[in-house]
């Protein structure tokens, strides 16, 4: 058995931790069944994004005709884009590897890790499967996996998961997607704008049901004009045909009242199957019944505002414990446990300006309560991007949504639009290091006539309780 003081299962913003500890003069083991740097390197937010950007490139080109320019696109090398996008992902994730390897503080052990107890892991399926690691200190890290449905002979069926769609080298001439989240709404996405008819079968009435949902509302009308949209329906089987795949979807029920959207059960076909159903925690790979670590009813780890778990010494962080699956949480609550771990003063992990962006046709971006987070008295006001001088230029369609209390201080911002993520932000730092009241926003001086000033309308003028 090794002894080390630090260890850490997962290789992506649990590495910050495992570093920290290092740089403290702590013996540090990373366990790791994949490449280095974790979900959003490897099979998330790197290469999606690096990807979408060759979409938006596509789509100014395709729509320049809108601006008087007479702009055409002869070829498309799409094999190559997704294979340099790829080799540039996985040259990060062997520097990594190389970094680690070369420290004197830091041993990778390669394959899964299992929890013998409470602070012992045996690592399992890999080149270093046999080793066990002691640590007076864990951190779970381990992430989560695409979320596969129930349903009915999806296992007899060749179908495609965010992994694998993010490294097809030809589009799909017709793409089936089960699923109406951000991951459906991205890749969707990306494959029409390089040729695919696209087919989005999801359950709830809009795409993005996590959003405001006026801006959830107004995204779905958009897709709407370029997809086949089924919303409002569940996947209930899929049969493989000579030509690809035959999926049935039905009326799905919703809601604490069983409340369903109307509508015709559905079948519909194509040659490629992808399945972007949300995210399943990997907890079920950790034998943490070894443990006195707990989980919650959807199977992510259970821990206090500090980050720690029920089992003394065990802390968790990033996707599996399911507070926000997005990389720019779980960087937040890495910095969170290395303040906790090696600080004098625990703080609690503060989770109320975390912001989101979809990168999709249209941008998608939000912070802080929706209208139906809120209960109460609180006013609302919206403002459209063409009532400012650069929204106009560029023919933006969109808007931004500010919802505040009777007080001024900022609940929540929400915006479809572009450079949505962007435009985000600065409500995000008012919110977080400012008072976070409309005053924050609108007496800051905006550059005119940038984009920005969608951001400053919408805090000035008159807001309306609904």
């Amino acid at each position: 058995m090794d002894d080390v003081d630090f260890l850490v299962i997962g290789s992506g913003s649990g590495l910050d931790v495992a570093n920290a500890a290092a740089s403290r003069g702590q013996s540090v083991a990373v366990v790791e069944k994949g490449p280095m740097g974790g979900t959003c390197l490897n099979r998330g937010c790197i290469p999606s994004k690096q990807l979408l950007y060759h979409a938006e490139v596509m789509e100014t080109i395709e729509e320049a005709g809108e601006f008087g320019i007479d702009a055409a696109v002869e070829d498309v090398a799409f094999a190559d884009i997704v294979r340099e996008v790829n080799e540039d992902v996985s040259g990060d994730s062997e520097s990594i590897r190389r970094g680690l390897e070369s420290s004197a503080r830091h041993t990778v052990y390669d394959g899964e890790g299992r929890f013998v107890d409470d602070r012992t892991v045996e690592v399992v399926d890999g080149p270093d499967a046999g080793a066990t690691v002691r640590a007076e200190t864990v951190l779970v890290a381990a992430g989560t996996r695409p979320s596969v449905p129930d349903i009915d002979r999806l296992d007899e069926v060749s179908y495609l998961t965010s992994t694998e769609a993010l490294q097809l080298t030809t589009p799909p001439e017709e793409l089936v997607i089960v699923g109406g989240g951000y991951i459906a709404a991205e890749l969707g996405h990306f494959f029409e704008t390089f040729g695919s008819d696209v087919t989005i079968v999801g359950r709830r009435p809009n795409l993005l049901p996590e959003a405001d949902e006026e801006v959830a509302t107004a995204f779905t009308d958009r897709y709407a004009d370029r997809f086949t949209l089924h919303t409002g329906h569940a996947a209930t089987r899929v049969t493989e045909t000579e030509t690809g795949i035959e999926l049935d979807a039905r009326p799905y029920e919703y809601g604490d009242d069983g409340a369903g959207v109307h509508g015709d059960p559905v079948t519909v076909t194509g040659d490629e199957l992808l399945v972007a159903a949300g995210r399943t925690p990997n907890t079920d790979t950790l034998n943490l019944d070894a443990t006195g670590v707990e989980t919650d009813d959807r199977g992510y780890v259970e821990t206090d505002e500090y980050l720690q778990t029920d089992a003394e010494g065990v802390w968790a962080l990033g996707d599996i414990v399911g507070e926000y699956l997005l990389k720019h949480s779980a960087n937040h609550e890495a910095k969170a446990v290395v303040r906790n771990l090696f600080g004098d003063d625990p703080e609690p992990v503060a989770y109320d300006a975390m912001p989101f962006a979809v990168f999709a046709s249209p941008e998608v971006a939000g912070v802080g309560a929706t209208e139906a987070d809120l209960d109460g008295d609180y006013a609302v006001r919206t403002y459209e991007y063409g009532d400012t001088a650069r929204g106009d230029a560029m023919h933006a369609d969109g808007f931004v949504k500010v919802i505040i209390d009777l007080e001024g201080a900022i609940l929540g911002c929400h915006i479809i639009g572009p450079e949505a993520s962007n435009l985000i932000q600065e409500v995000v730092v008012a919110m977080t290091a400012g008072s976070g009241t409309v005053r924050d926003i609108r007496e800051a001086i905006h550059i005119h006539p940038a984009l920005s000033e969608v951001v400053q309308r919408a805090f000035s003028g008159s807001f309306s309780r609904p």
